[in-house]
């Protein structure tokens, strides 16, 4: 006998995981091992018989076989049938739940548990998976499962994966008519009474923003129900969280107490929380019966556990953007429309000659100025002077009611009278999603987490790093300063699956002090405190752009390791392809600058929230998907080296290129927006040297091929050249170019990135090859070899073919060298090439059968004609005159005198 147990009070999660289970397992039967829900109790009285349910008591142990668990992982939640779980004779003990973080008391030889928000949706899954369809009343039952334990998805714990189980339940004819009556059945007569009783003596705190609410009912029995009853006194009276208890008798002397616990607090865990006394549940949602205690104690200590888990919110600070961009009263409305286009905001804050907030100026409001034609009037004729302000102490709460009653869109930050910050209501937005997002219990790939636990962090990093790393935070917060790591180095941490140490060699750290008033300077002040600390470190200092580095060249504890810090930063690019112009600024609008999402996320390294992630604009889950999304659609029009990181990254990773992103870079591409800021601006970095530094990352990495086919594709190889592709011609070129590095440059006296580029410059015209090697500025040697290449080629291509002796080629080609001869080779057909191949692999090697000693020796006179008498022993030796050294003095006799 297979038996399926469903635990005490069974819900409509733990039937329906059950009935889908005795599809799974054919000849499986269901026991309920202590009772059932009101909701469970009523819809069973009428449709028993459509499932194969059987009662405790009818059950032979010694005919079980086989157990299988569902909607718990604790033995004392399955009564008394918990005793066949020790059966000797069992073959095998299954667990299905979605409770994690619980310790398991059963011994079970297999466990699925997973984050989702109902244990039916695991069942489904795997009922999919076998292809096995369902009765309407199969279906039914189990999408009430779902339905309730995630509150028709809308509970946090919901995830999409139960959101497809429901959908794959009505496909299978699931019953919406009964799911409507049996998911919200309403409250009982004796619940409806107790619902009063309950909104008098309802006591009430609120702290931190919330509020908390508990009240004890006292009843002769036990209550069926109850848990409707907290979900309803939480949506009548509006708290944050619920504890209700009942005291009962059960018998003449045996008191108990059930307590059911409701939270919508963010980060708030009563699962955790009534473990401690043998309860359990969701993070939301839990309750514990527990017999013969003083319920008051008991009701103190889970309440004072709910006031300790309740985090404190994030105040204006936390939330603002800081500086804020301020503007005079007699700033014209066409000026401020310029620094709005320019910093991208939505409004501008207005500030008289003292720094004092006098108004604030919005979008609207100037475009409705423009649209009437006063674009040279003063903004203070057209700004909002009557003003809500907040300090950065205002909790968010209090910042989201003031928006909510006043409908403000952004609330300007004061301390001291002084202008300090701002919030926006896209600010609050982010904070509050954020909140619900770590509320979700689920797995990893289930939800975006907030923070990196720091062991783990220090596990995945080499000691000598992380020490570093310890330090650098130390001393940002001994000048009050925020630290964050950013960047590539927070992203590989993420993506690191194993806990092998990881030496990162380029670290950004970056400083954000304006809540202490750092000025620009800071990031330059940290690394010159850095490097008092590690004077073995080279201190290089970058004004204008606002950043230091420390340098470590293979140092015997860092190795070669750069470090990049500077100071929070936003920047703006005057034309396309230009250097940015940057200007202190905070975190936020840091990232915000950046390239890609899964390159804009920040680790916090400072205390007191030291391990948490900034993650503004869904750089987590485009890691998890595996996608490279930009985060500007002007980005790739600003700066075209982004074209090649994102391919890179995309290659590097085997990540796609976000559909969207895509659009952007052949829209940068086709527009000519290059080719005409070339043509107007003399000095544009981004198709220059940055470009060339861009080329240099990717022909260096061993995925070059793949990257070039990417950027070939979006047709962004026209950003070193409107006529260059990746035809069928240059990819043999370029595999004959790995041939000859291979062959003739094992040892890599070549730079071989830079002899790539090389190849893909010359495959371009003549006329075209010098002018675009000079633009990515590379060395004079390169330069030269590819303004002499044409006429070269046409030189070997000439005389070549007529050469009759391997001498004469020999004398012909040696006047190249070897880069020359492969740019050459690359160019030429297959008679030629073999030529050259022969030349350096043979010919090249020929040494002369006698030196300068052996002349001596035999009586010639040291001099010039050495030279000249060597030469022409080399070539008797390769035209097959001369084989030995008898032969070679016997030339020499006949060809020179002594």
């Amino acid at each position: 006998m297979d038996l399926i147990l469903c635990h005490t009070t069974a819900d409509f999660d733990a039937l329906g995981a059950a009935v889908g289970l005795t599809r799974l397992l054919p000849g499986s039967k269901i026991v309920l091992t202590g009772g059932s829900h009101p909701p469970v109790r009523d819809f069973l009285a009428l449709h028993r018989d459509e499932y194969p349910l059987i009662e405790r008591r009818s059950v032979n142990p010694e005919k079980i076989r086989s157990l299988t668990v569902v909607d718990t992982q604790q033995r004392d939640r399955l009564g008394k049938a918990a005793e066949w779980l020790d059966l000797p004779h069992l073959g095998e003990i299954i667990v299905y739940d979605h409770h994690l973080g619980q310790e398991s008391d059963i011994a079970a030889t297999r466990s699925h548990i997973s984050s989702v928000g109902a244990t039916t949706t695991l069942i489904v899954e795997q009922l999919q998976q076998q292809e096995i369809s369902l009765s309407p009343a199969e279906a039914t039952v189990m999408a009430l499962g779902i339905h309730v334990d995630t509150g028709s998805l809308t509970f946090d714990q919901s995830t999409a994966r139960d959101a497809l189980a429901l959908a794959w339940l009505m496909q299978q004819g699931a019953s919406l008519s009964v799911i409507s009556n049996y998911r919200d059945p309403g409250l009982s007569l004796q619940l409806q009474q107790l619902l009063t009783e309950a909104l008098e003596t309802l006591e009430y705190l609120c702290l931190r923003g919330y509020t908390i609410a508990w009240v004890t009912l006292k009843t002769n029995g036990f209550v069926p129900g109850l848990s409707s009853l907290a979900s309803e006194l939480v949506e009548l009276t509006e708290i944050d969280a619920i504890l209700l208890a009942n005291e009962y008798t059960f018998g003449e002397n045996d008191s108990r107490l059930t307590v059911i616990g409701r939270s919508q607090i963010p980060k708030t865990n009563l699962n955790l929380l009534f473990q401690l006394l043998g309860g359990g549940g969701h993070s939301q949602a839990a309750s514990l019966n527990i017999r013969g205690v003083d319920s008051q104690a008991i009701l103190k200590q889970l309440l004072d556990g709910l006031k300790a888990q309740i985090p404190h919110p994030p105040t204006a600070r936390d939330l603002m953007s800081s500086p804020v961009r301020t503007i005079l009263p007699e700033t014209t409305i066409a000026e401020a429309q310029r620094i709005l286009l320019r910093y991208g905001h939505s409004g501008l804050s207005v500030v008289d000659i003292q720094g004092q907030l006098v108004g604030i100026i919005s979008r609207r409001d100037i475009d409705i100025a423009l649209h009437h034609g006063f674009s040279h009037a003063p903004v203070k004729g057209y700004m909002t002077t009557n003003l809500k302000t907040i300090t950065p102490d205002t909790t968010l709460p209090q910042i989201e009611s003031l928006m909510v009653t006043y409908d403000i869109g952004r609330l300007p930050v004061l301390e001291n009278e002084q202008l300090v910050g701002l919030v926006t209501r896209t600010d609050v937005l982010r904070e509050l999603h954020q909140e619900r997002d770590e509320n979700r219990e689920g797995g990893e790939k289930e939800r975006q987490k907030s923070n990196i636990n720091l062991p783990q962090l220090q596990n995945k990093l080499t000691p000598q790093l992380w020490q570093l790393l310890t330090i650098a935070s130390q001393e940002a917060e001994k000048r009050g300063w925020h630290l964050y790591l950013v960047g590539g180095a927070v992203r590989d941490l993420l993506l690191a699956e194993t806990a092998d140490s990881l030496m990162i060699k380029d670290i950004d750290l970056v400083v954000d002090g304006f809540h202490k008033s750092a000025d620009v300077g800071a990031g330059v002040e940290l690394a010159k405190a850095l490097q008092q600390l590690y004077p073995v470190a080279r201190l290089e200092i970058h004004g204008a752009f606002q950043t230091a580095a420390l340098l470590w060249h293979k140092d015997p504890e860092l190795d070669s390791l750069w470090v990049d810090i500077a100071t929070a930063r936003t920047e703006f690019y005057p034309y396309p392809a230009a250097n940015p112009e940057v200007e202190a600024s905070s975190i936020r609008q840091d990232l915000y600058r950046r390239d890609f999402t899964i390159n804009a996320i920040a680790l916090r390294l400072t205390s007191p929230r030291s391990g948490e992630l900034l993650d503004f604009f869904g750089g987590l889950l485009d890691l998890q998907a595996k996608q490279i999304r930009v985060l500007h659609p002007n980005s790739f029009i600003e700066d075209p080296t982004r074209i090649y990181r994102g391919v890179r990254f995309a290659v590097r990773f085997g990540f796609e290129i976000e559909p969207q992103t895509e659009e952007f870079i052949r829209y940068a591409i086709n527009s000519g927006v290059y080719d005409r800021t070339s043509q107007e601006n003399t000095k544009t970095p981004a198709l220059q040297t940055r470009l060339k530094t861009e080329l240099k990352h990717i022909l260096e990495a061993p995925y070059w091929k793949s990257a070039l086919q990417l950027l070939d594709n979006l047709g962004a190889l026209q950003c070193i050249h409107p006529t260059l592709k990746l035809d069928g011609l240059l990819l043999r070129q370029l595999r004959l170019l790995e041939r000859c590095l291979r062959r003739f440059d094992a040892e890599q006296t070549l730079i071989h990135w830079q002899m790539r580029l090389e190849a893909l410059i010359a495959h371009l015209a003549p006329e075209h090859g010098v002018k675009v090697a000079q633009n990515l500025q590379l060395q004079e040697d390169s330069i030269v070899r590819l303004k002499n290449l044409a006429q070269s080629f046409s030189q070997v291509m000439e005389s070549l073919p007529n050469l009759q002796r391997p001498s004469q080629l020999v004398q012909l080609l040696r006047q190249y060298d070897l880069p020359m001869l492969i740019l050459i080779a690359l160019q030429s057909p297959r008679e030629i090439r073999h030529q050259i191949w022969e030349y350096l692999t043979v010919w090249a090697n020929v040494q002369p059968l006698l030196n300068g000693n052996d002349l001596k020796k035999l009586g010639y006179k040291p001099g010039p004609q050495y030279r000249q008498i060597l030469d022409d022993v080399v070539a008797a030796t390769l035209d097959r005159v001369i084989k030995d050294r008898a032969e070679a003095e016997e030339f020499l006799a006949n060809h020179y005198s002594l």
